[in-house]
């Protein structure tokens, strides 16, 4: 009888193994997509590093995102600037942690959220032009900008009639003292005299970006924490000093009076 027990006793056991260890060892697999978080960032400017990426619209909810349809193929920007406005973090159903930032390209006709490793940082050869520093007036300066106000921005404009930043600076520049700037606003800071915010004038031109290597934005400097520039929302006048803008210098291009 005794020995009828302890059988019993070790087939209960022997049964019992399998589950304990079933439970234990098995792997408990992420059921959704996660998002960490999703914050603003200052604009910064890429290119690709991979031609294989794409860009994708994000779906869903915090707890179960998305992915939805692939919109841009990298290998078709071979040559396109892309503006890094928000980044998320996600924790992917393999339960790897992924940064992605949401781009737009310059003319603003492509966007979406692509994972940060297909980009990489734009640089600018930091190089000095030959260039003339003009004299003028800088109430002629001032005249030509305010009479732009209004116009829209279009990436890669020149005027008259619409206006990228370095577009802008350069028209007016033109249009009041006859004299040719750099085209772009990295080539603008690199060509002039540098001079600090202490010593700058109205007439002079500022600029905004992430260094001196990677100027993003330049406008006209009326003083006072004040520009005239050619930005998203066309040609206005608006403060230097707000959060949205990293003021990197300022250039003198003109000796005005």
């Amino acid at each position: 009888m005794m020995m009828k027990k302890i059988g019993l006793a070790v087939a209960f056991a022997a049964a019992l193994v399998p589950a304990i260890s079933l439970g234990t060892t098995t792997a408990q697999a992420n059921s959704t997509n996660t998002i960490v978080s999703t914050s603003n960032m200052q604009d910064t400017v890429y290119v690709r590093k991979s031609a294989t990426g794409w860009t994708y619209n994000l779906g869903g909810t915090a707890t179960n995102m998305t992915f939805g349809k692939k919109t841009h193929y990298l290998k078709n920007y071979p040559n396109t600037t892309w503006h890094a406005t928000q980044k998320r973090y996600i924790v992917k159903k393999n339960g790897v942690k992924y940064l992605y930032y949401y781009v737009t390209n310059g003319r603003k006709t492509a966007s979406g959220w692509i994972w940060h490793g297909y980009l990489q940082k734009k640089n600018y050869a930091h190089t000095t032009t030959t260039t003339t520093k003009a004299t003028g007036n800088y109430a002629a300066v001032l005249k030509a900008a305010q009479a732009q106000l209004g116009k829209p921005y279009v990436y890669g404009a020149n005027g008259p009639s619409a206006f990228d930043c370095s577009g802008f600076t350069k028209y007016i520049f033109n249009q009041a003292l006859g004299q040719t700037l750099p085209r772009t606003a990295q080539e603008q800071y690199n060509s002039y005299q540098h001079v600090s915010a202490k010593n700058a004038k109205p007439g002079d031109l500022i600029f905004f970006g992430t260094s001196a290597n990677n100027i993003t934005h330049c406008g006209i400097y009326l003083g006072n924490n004040k520009m005239i520039d050619a930005q998203l929302r066309g040609v206005i006048t608006e403060a230097t000093n707000v959060s949205w803008w990293h003021t990197v210098g300022y250039s003198r291009p003109a000796t005005l009076s």
